[in-house]
């Protein structure tokens, strides 16, 4: 399809009230209305949505996004619904009912586009409604969620790959990200197939003014928020590294009277919408979080973002601090350093993201006994859900475990006569993982540009 970019921008302006496209926004569109995949690399801010948002708009189906976060699935169907366009999500905040209701919307062809979580592929209602809906575009939101490389990677973004090879070769699919290394790209590429257009754009945030301050305690953390947070501008959000950290501050902040509020996967599905919502309507200083509001919200005047602790890498830090600024005027980055406690707890999630080759043996040994559902999986092995969740996908991937649809959910079977469990790439992803958080102390000590050190 021949696009007139004059003529597009006409319409854009009238749908969405931007005057006309950015050059890489127009070059990605051109490709996904000539039906072909892109991966698209630019910085938080950008304007990457629209380039899904406006071709739904003008595209007779349906466009399915895939997204991470219920409370970006929100803050997206605010947005999109505001412009007129009818949009839904089907996430675990809302009843089944409600859930079964859009779903049958949906094939119905009564919205231009849906979010859903990319859980919802082992879900054989959802499988079994998605084959009657008139689908003209698939997105994959936070596209280094695929990659074992990429710094959130979740076994269930996998599935998506699944769905994307079996679609014809001239079907439009759009993966996006802001934080994808060289090495990440290459992987995505690899597994949406050889034809992907890769558009990668400057990831220079100028308007960003980044500092660290080393400590040796929370209790100097504390006190220097205590002393200084109500001289910073506007409002914020601090980053904790756990949920037990994000009430402990708020608590802090309360008691000194500073109005803040905390925020984490913990809270009930009520309280989290207030709280979006206060930050968005600057109810509050800060919101005290965890990285569950990292990709979150698009509130484009947050003005400073705190870091308690050391992210994993300069790319988590990317995309965590990619939420201040957004309207492109001045804003604060602050990042505390303890290099004794914060260089444990991270050490910990190293060692925590891919498990022992011994707990794989176990799980292996699990499902050699007979088939059996996740849950009774995590009950026979006594570890975390998450843990077993890594494993199962890595064994299906080496085809030494089968997963079976069963209903809305998946049973493993251990697959005889496979071949022997292959660690190597586990020990590779761990000596990439010391590396980049060696990357993130240097970060610290560095006496040159910092925006500059993370975008390299």
């Amino acid at each position: 399809m021949l696009l007139n970019r004059s003529e597009e921008e006409k319409k854009l302006k009238k749908i969405f009230g931007f005057d006309n496209f950015i050059d890489d926004q127009w070059i990605a569109i051109q490709h996904i209305f000539n039906g072909e995949r892109v991966l698209l690399i630019e910085k938080t801010g950008f304007g990457k949505s629209l380039c899904y948002q406006y071709p739904a708009s003008r595209l007779n189906g349906l466009t399915i996004v895939f997204s991470p976060l219920i409370a970006l699935m929100r803050d997206q169907v605010r947005f999109i619904e505001s412009k007129k366009i009818p949009a839904a999500s089907v996430n675990s905040n809302q009843s089944p009912d409600e859930n079964n209701n859009i779903i049958k919307n949906a094939v119905n062809g009564k919205y231009k586009i849906l979010f859903i979580a990319p859980e919802r592929l082992d879900n054989q209602q959802w499988m079994d409604a998605a084959t009657k809906m008139n689908i003209s575009l698939v997105v994959i939101d936070e596209a280094h969620c695929i990659s074992v490389w990429g710094h959130d990677f979740r076994p269930s973004y996998r599935r998506i790959i699944n769905l994307v090879t079996l679609l014809p070769k001239n079907f439009p699919v759009l993966a996006a990200t802001a934080t994808a290394t060289r090495r990440v790209e290459e992987d995505i590429n690899r597994q949406i197939g050889k034809s992907v257009i890769s558009i990668r754009g400057k990831l220079l945030r100028d308007s960003l003014h980044l500092r660290c301050v080393k400590v040796s305690s929370e209790d100097e953390k504390m006190i220097w928020l205590g002393e200084n947070l109500n001289k910073l501008p506007g409002t914020g959000v601090i980053y904790t590294g756990t949920k037990i950290s994000t009430e402990h501050y708020s608590r802090w902040f309360e008691y000194l009277n500073i109005k803040s509020v905390n925020y984490n996967s913990a809270l009930e599905p009520g309280c989290r919408r207030e709280v979006e919502a206060g930050l968005m309507s600057n109810d509050y200083k800060c919101v005290v979080s965890t990285n569950a509001l990292g990709m979150g919200i698009d509130k484009p005047d947050i003005r400073f973002i705190i870091h308690t602790q050391m992210p994993q890498s300069p790319i988590h830090y990317y995309q965590e601090i990619g939420r201040a600024g957004r309207d492109g005027r001045p804003s604060i980055i602050i990042l505390f350093f303890n290099p004794e406690e914060d260089l444990q707890l991270l050490n910990s999630f190293i060692d925590g993201a891919k498990p022992p080759a011994d707990k794989y043996q176990k799980i292996i040994d699990i499902v050699k006994t007979k088939r059996l559902g996740l849950f009774e999986i995590v009950k026979k092995a006594n570890m975390k859900r998450t843990q077993v969740s890594v494993v199962l996908t890595d064994l299906v991937d080496q085809s030494i475990v089968n997963e079976i649809p069963d209903g809305s959910s998946k049973i493993y079977e251990y697959r005889y006569g496979a071949k022997k469990l292959n660690v190597k790439g586990f020990d590779i992803l761990r000596i990439n993982k010391q590396k980049e958080l060696l990357d993130m102390v240097n970060y610290t000590e560095i006496k040159t540009c910092r925006m500059t050190f993370l975008c390299d």
